[in-house]
């Protein structure tokens, strides 16, 4: 049942010797071109726009900096970006949304790395493996992304990358800087540190980083419940205390980096621990979260192009159980321990070949190996025992890939991108078994299992990603895009291979966070979306003064991965055991952002005005029901003072009430709200000061996004919670932070 290994043996070949004939290769001067292909960038928080991706966006440190002093969690660094809303989860593990696709729907890389989340609730994702403070550019691709940048996916792109390294200049000697940094935050007495160091020479380069955060549970703004119990003896609870939302995480990395002319290898070690992590919206919370993960790669310029190749490895050992505000004792069992460990491998080889100054062709291949065991020990004497319950056993999941892109720039108004894409995805998984493998066993363990290992469990799905973009540029204070794409995922290991339909079980694979369970289906067929994404920018001809970006979009998906009632039927108002299915679905909607000048004045300096729209819809064209997890129409309005070194910023945000709603997974609606935030930052030459104040009215609201809460009591028990709780956003919190570069 083993896959075979000759995959990644030829991908390592295949690296290797790229590597080798770069070394031998011919020494001169490089034509530099451009990371990424064609499409038109906008900068958060500036009115300076620069060429890059369409429907995109790039943050870069500038823009980073400021919005770091009041998070933990790396995807909320995305919050100002058209487009992107957030799914809750715990501290510093919420899932992007993009145009209401998020977690493996989209293509998200860290460092070139392709991480997966190894965990039935979908804890630790792949953006919860690098701290905000280490994060030096994030590029979104919303909606149309070029097949360069990815794979497997059928949303957006979140290309994350990390400081490049740093060298010192010829005759300068040893070259010496870092930085070290803290922060604050009132709600939830959260706290951290950050510090970087680099010691560098011509060419050689190493730095450490590291980071630590932490938080208590956090304050919503009202009583947002009824019951203060936990299900613990002498713990309870506050109305407003948002419970299972503490968290600690530890970052550490080692970056090593050669050069020799033309030529750069880079070697990226690191480790993750988070001892405690815990989610308002699981039944579980995260005990223990370990991951080491080792990185290489080579870049080199040459007179044709540039070579990029990368091989990568992570490793990550993952441990649940019931945390501090959840009943730990279940008649004879202590608690309820879930381990899960996956494997992650990957090689990578890309070419960026200028052909003539008209047009680039960039092509590559790429190989992942990913390898999952999730199994439960046993504990105590009654349901939970007497042996281990293997949810997926030996999980097995390899991706082989293979694409063409081709940008053309056809004249000063008119530039094209035409992308092919083949992906060949491999999937097995061994026998599974229950705690109890003989007799009278609860849950029909004995059914389900027998009936999941009578069958053949491999898959393999052969998909295929196709882009076309354009760009007409009539004059400097125009630009109009469109692309239209077919994107394809293939379902995950959980989506395929999770079996028992013991209420008990089922609920515990859930990483949508609605409190219901899930059971999967070996049959799932790979989700095929068809897009089509337009966008026109107008603005003053210098792009300094105004300017109005509109994207609108529709999205249809043959083959969505939704989920149906497991049994007959499914009651409302409560949790239920739902099945994974195949079903039709589309998505629509339209993004809006802007930005004025409203003044400028040699005593207060400049004042800027910018807003932000977000309309998404989401439906099943099966069951007409609405799509689970979109987020209702919502808007963000700033005026942003920039004087010398000082920046002050008064943010207002609304979001509508959340009335449409899945009916399948009864979630619960929410009502709309309105925030106020100010944040301001000054910093001299070697010295930043953040402060700010988020939600400055107190104000009590439900999370759109949020889930169910199930923060404390029986969570083990799927009707020992009460259901139409939605979990609530953080009340009034005051936050400083302070970073000092040497």
């Amino acid at each position: 049942m083993m896959l075979s290994n000759k995959p990644l043996s030829f991908g390592l070949s295949l690296a290797i010797s790229a590597l080798w004939n770069n070394a031998i290769a011919q020494s001169e001067p490089p034509l530099v071109l451009p990371d990424t292909p064609l499409t038109t960038l906008v900068v958060v928080g500036t009115p300076e726009p620069v060429d890059t991706h369409l429907d995109g966006v790039t943050l870069d440190t500038d823009i980073l900096q400021p919005m770091r002093a009041a998070t933990s969690d790396t995807a909320t660094l995305l919050r100002d970006v058209p487009g992107v809303s957030f799914q809750g989860a715990g501290g510093v593990s919420s899932l992007p949304v993009i145009r209401g696709l998020a977690d493996d729907r989209l293509r998200i890389k860290v460092d070139g790395m392709d991480l997966i989340a190894s965990c039935p609730n979908h804890m630790n994702p792949a953006l919860s493996y690098i701290d905000p403070t280490r994060v030096d550019v994030i590029q979104v691709f919303a909606g149309i992304a070029p097949v360069s940048s990815g794979g497997d996916s059928i949303g957006g792109a979140l290309i994350v990358e990390s400081a490049k390294p740093q060298f010192a200049r010829a005759g300068e000697g040893i070259l010496t800087q870092g930085s070290i940094g803290t922060y604050y935050r009132s709600n939830g007495n959260a706290m951290g540190a950050n510090a970087t160091l680099t010691a560098a020479g011509e060419n050689l380069s190493v730095t450490y980083a590291g980071s630590t955060a932490q938080s208590d549970n956090y304050r919503a703004g009202d009583n947002f419940k009824t019951s203060t119990l936990t299900g613990r003896p002498g713990h309870t609870l506050p109305l407003d205390e948002v419970g299972s939302s503490a968290y600690r995480s530890i970052n550490q990395a080692l970056a090593i980096a050669l050069r020799n002319e033309n030529h750069l290898f880079d070697l990226k070690l690191g480790r993750q621990r988070i001892p405690y992590e815990n989610f308002p919206n699981q039944r579980m919370d995260m005990t223990d979260n370990t991951s080491d993960q080792v990185n290489l790669g080579y870049t080199g310029q040459y007179q044709w192009g540039v070579l990029k190749t990368r091989v990568y490895h992570e490793k990550t050992r993952h441990e649940m159980n019931f945390g501090d505000d959840k009943q730990f004792q279940y008649g004879t069992a202590p608690g309820m321990p879930m381990n899960s460990e996956g494997k992650t491998t990957g090689v990578s080889v890309n070419a960026d070949i200028r052909l003539s100054e008209r047009d680039i062709l960039r092509f590559g291949s790429e190989y992942q190996a990913y390898r999952l065991d999730d199994w439960w020990p046993p504990s105590g004497t009654g349901g939970m025992s007497p042996g281990t319950f293997w949810n997926v056993n030996d999980g097995q999941r390899d991706r082989y890939a293979l694409f063409g892109e081709w940008e053309a720039k056809i004249n000063p108004q008119w530039t094209s991108l035409l992308g092919l894409r083949h992906e060949t995805v491999r999937m097995d998984a061994d026998n599974a078994a229950g705690y109890c493998t003989s007799g009278m066993c609860m849950g029909n363990q004995l059914v389900d299992s027998a009936r999941f290992n009578s069958r053949d469990h491999s898959k393999t799905d052969h998909n295929w990603d196709l882009t076309a973009l354009a760009r007409y540029t009539p004059d400097a204070t125009q630009t109009y895009e469109a692309g239209l794409a077919q994107k394809t995922r293939s379902p995950n290991l959980y989506e395929r291979y999770t079996w028992s339909t013991w209420p008990m079980a089922a609920v515990m694979n859930n990483f949508v966070g609605d409190g219901n369970g899930y059971v999967g289906d070996v049959d799932l067929k790979p989700e095929v979306a068809h897009t089509l994404s337009l966008t026109a920018d107008w603005h003053d001809a210098r792009k300094k003064i105004w300017g109005v970006r509109i994207s609108p979009y529709y999205t249809h998906v043959r083959d969505y991965i939704d989920a149906r009632c497991n049994g007959a039927s499914c009651a409302d108002g409560k949790f239920n055991v739902l099945k994974y299915a195949n079903q039709s679905a589309r998505l629509y909607g339209i993004d809006l952002s802007g930005h004025l000048l409203a003044a400028s004045t040699p005593a207060y300096g400049d004042f800027t005005l910018s807003g932000i729209v977000n309309v998404t819809h989401g439906d099943n064209r099966d069951t007409g029901d609405d799509l689970y997890n979109i987020m209702p129409l919502n808007a963000k309005l700033a005026l942003t003072q920039k004087r010398g070194r000082l920046t002050n910023t008064v943010e207002a945000q609304f979001v509508a009430a959340k009335n449409n709603v899945s009916n399948t997974r009864n979630e619960v609606e929410t009502g709309g709200y309105g925030l106020v935030n100010l944040r301001s930052g000054y910093t001299w030459k070697q010295v930043r000061l953040d402060v700010g104040i988020d939600n400055v009215f107190d104000r009590g609201y439900a999370l759109p996004l949020g889930g169910a809460y199930i923060g404390q009591g029986t969570t083990m028990s799927i009707s020992g919670i009460p259901w139409g709780v939605a979990v609530p956003g953080p009340g009034r919190s005051i936050y400083a932070s302070v970073n000092y570069q040497f």
